[in-house]
């Protein structure tokens, strides 16, 4: 005669490891907010709302009409890439500030002569927005 066994084994609850990741996020911003004190009240940050924007001194300046400016003066890729080499740049990073009113297919042509010059990377500077 076989006996029923007294105890079935139970399943374990799903919930148990909620519980536990949820303790575990609970304990870690507890543990960031007591590393990250907040700013004494008393401090007041500047404002940079009226600071005119400028673009990085080793920058070049792209006109609406594809014209290249830098340092004020016209110039081309391969002139710009030139002249920053002559001011100690190895000139592998190539900054360029284009005007919004840039045709996209301007500002492609010009990063693609840069490249061909001799730039290792084309970086494009914009305006971040805040809306």
């Amino acid at each position: 005669m076989a006996l029923a066994s007294a105890s079935r084994r139970r399943k374990a609850e799903p919930m148990v490891a909620l519980v536990n990741i949820v303790f575990l996020l609970l304990v870690f911003f507890l543990a960031a907010a007591a590393l990250a004190p907040p700013l004494d009240g008393r401090v007041r940050l500047a404002e940079a709302a009226d600071l005119v924007a400028s673009p990085p001194p080793d920058a070049a300046v792209l006109l609406p009409d594809g014209r290249m400016l830098y340092r004020g003066a016209e110039t081309t890729p391969e002139g710009f890439l030139a002249a920053r080499r002559e001011g100690g740049d190895d000139g592998t990073v190539a900054r360029i500030v284009p005007d919004r009113a840039l045709p996209a297919r301007d500002l492609v042509a010009i990063a693609v002569a840069l490249r061909e010059a001799g730039a290792g990377e084309v970086r494009i500077v914009t305006e971040r927005g805040l809306e």
